[in-house]
């Protein structure tokens, strides 16, 4: 197991912004990423120029305002174990200021360039579709924050919760090559995607393996309390340590807006394997919000 690859991400300390991975930073082409904590009264300000963007709420509140429009959450979860993301789309050439409402306020978020012009959307915790996929002790909870079919150019996000012991990712997919079917229909698309971790101790932890069928990616992560997995292609399962439910939050973009991916051929038959659904799911509501 090694805790020297390049994949692992670890936070900086004592910096506001304590994670920043661009396609420069992570040699690859679409996607970029950025954790940022805030103390009450804090200011950002961004111009998304020719990207869309998405902000994910971790903790706290936050105000922003913008030509394209204004949104306040009122009950932002107090830590990702505690309720659901409120979730805030940009399109491009949008120009907006964030302010911090709360003592601390813990924000992720992602951006990729387009072409296209949306509108901004802001959902809110009771708006999230909430799916519990899986089976056994491969059961995990998706909030689909931002879909298939949201309104955007390419950017997809989901935060998985997976309970302790339990495989997610699994059966192992892929999303690094563009495969169509004869009526366009695409079958893989090429996703770049970072997997951003929280676990409610520190002394938590989860495993996560990369790798391509051809062995030339083989890796596997120990990825703890705000660490970051970057996942450029191949195959990336994860498992939660026993004892310890496993937060992770996924920004995908690339050649398509969707979740289509290719499972591993020597893991398929899984999916029809599992008998029941793991009774401790979900992990988190929205009612969860209102405290």
């Amino acid at each position: 197991m090694s805790s020297e690859s390049p994949l692992l991400v670890k936070p900086k300390k004592d910096t506001a912004i304590y994670h920043s991975i661009t396609p420069e930073t992570a040699q690859w082409n679409y996607l970029s990423f950025e954790a940022r904590s805030m103390a009450k009264d804090d200011v950002w300000e961004h111009d998304t120029q020719d990207h869309e963007l998405v902000i994910v709420l971790l903790s706290g509140n936050f105000r922003v305002s913008s030509p394209k429009g204004h949104w306040t959450t009122t009950n932002g979860r107090t830590n990702v174990f505690n309720g659901i993301a409120h979730t805030l789309y940009l399109p491009r050439n949008t120009e907006f200021t964030l302010t911090a409402l709360s003592q601390t306020l813990d924000i992720a978020y992602g951006w990729c360039k387009a072409d296209k012009d949306f509108k901004p959307k802001f959902v809110t915790p009771e708006e999230t579709p909430v799916v519990i996929f899986g089976g056994d002790n491969a059961t995990r909870q998706f909030n689909d924050l931002v879909p298939p079919g949201f309104g955007c150019q390419s950017i997809v996000v989901r935060e998985v919760y997976t309970p302790s012991g339990n495989w997610s990712s699994f059966p192992a997919h892929k999303h690094d090559e563009r495969i169509l079917a004869d009526d366009g229909t695409v079958l893989e698309p090429i996703q770049e995607e970072t997997y951003f971790y929280k676990f409610q101790k520190p002394e938590a932890y989860a495993i996560q393996q990369v790798y391509t069928k051809d062995g030339s990616l083989d890796e596997i992560v120990r990825p703890r309390h705000n660490d970051v997995v970057m996942i450029p292609r191949g195959f990336h399962p994860v498992v939660a340590e026993h004892g310890f439910h496993c937060y992770y939050l996924n920004f995908l973009a690339g050649t398509d807006q969707c979740l289509a991916n290719t499972t591993d051929p020597d893991h398929e038959w899984i999916y029809g394997s599992w008998s029941s659904k793991d009774n401790r799911l979900p992990l988190v509501t929205a009612k969860m919000n209102k405290h």
